[in-house]
C-alpha cells in the first residue's frame, strides 16, 4: 500500500521543497469530506499506478487509509515529471465519473487484408458507484474487417453504470492503410 504524509502547511515554500526532496504533492477529495493536503515519494507513487489492478487503489496518509482514483495529474512542462496529482475518494453508494481502461483483444481480420488498427478511445467515461464500477471494457477485434468499426453504443451494458460518452463515438476501428 502506498503511503505518504500530511502536509501541514499549504504555501508554495513548503510545496517546492517538498518537490526539491522527491515527493509528489496531492489533494484527496470527496462528496461531503474534508480535503486532505499530502505528499508521497514521487517514485512509490509512479509505481503503484503502474502496477494496480483496479481503477481504485488504497493510500496511507498519516493514520488513516483512503481508498481513491486519480482524477487528475499535472505534469512539469519543461521535465515532464508529474508535480501535482488530485486524487478523489470512492466512497460507497456515492455515483461519480471515473474514466475506465478499453482493453483490446484478438487479432482483426482486416490487418490480413492490408488494413490497420486503429484505437480511438482508450477509456471511457462512466458515471457509477464505486461497488458497481467495471475494471474494464474488453471488445474483441476478431471479427472486425477494413471498415469495420465499433462504437461506444456497442459496448456491453452493465447495471449502475451509465456510459456518459456520446453513442456514436468509434473506439476502435480498422482502416485500410496507404
Amino acid at each position: 500500500m502506498l503511503s505518504g504524509k500530511v502536509r501541514e502547511s499549504i504555501s508554495k515554500a513548503e510545496a517546492k521543497a517538498l518537490r526539491k526532496n522527491g515527493y509528489l504533492i496531492a489533494n484527496i477529495y470527496g462528496k461531503g469530506k474534508e480535503n486532505v493536503h499530502c505528499a508521497f515519494k514521487r517514485n512509490d507513487f509512479i509505481r503503484e499506478v503502474k502496477t494496480k489492478k483496479n481503477l481504485i487503489f488504497d493510500v496511507e496518509v498519516g493514520s488513516q487509509t483512503y481508498p481513491v482514483v486519480v482524477q487528475e495529474y499535472q505534469k512539469d512542462p519543461i521535465s515532464n515529471e508529474i508535480i501535482h496529482v488530485d486524487l478523489m475518494l470512492a466512497q460507497k453508494g456515492i455515483k461519480a465519473k471515473y474514466s475506465v481502461k478499453v482493453k483490446i483483444v484478438g487479432t482483426a481480420k482486416g490487418l490480413k487484408n492490408k488494413g490497420v488498427l486503429m484505437l480511438s478511445k482508450k477509456r471511457i467515461k462512466v458515471k457509477a458507484a464505486p461497488e458497481d464500477l467495471p475494471a474494464e471494457y474488453e471488445i474483441n477485434v476478431t471479427p472486425l474487417d477494413v471498415g469495420d468499426v465499433v462504437l461506444v453504443r456497442d459496448l456491453p451494458q452493465k447495471e449502475g453504470v451509465r456510459i456518459v460518452e456520446r453513442d456514436d463515438v468509434a473506439i476502435v476501428g480498422v482502416i485500410k492503410s496507404r
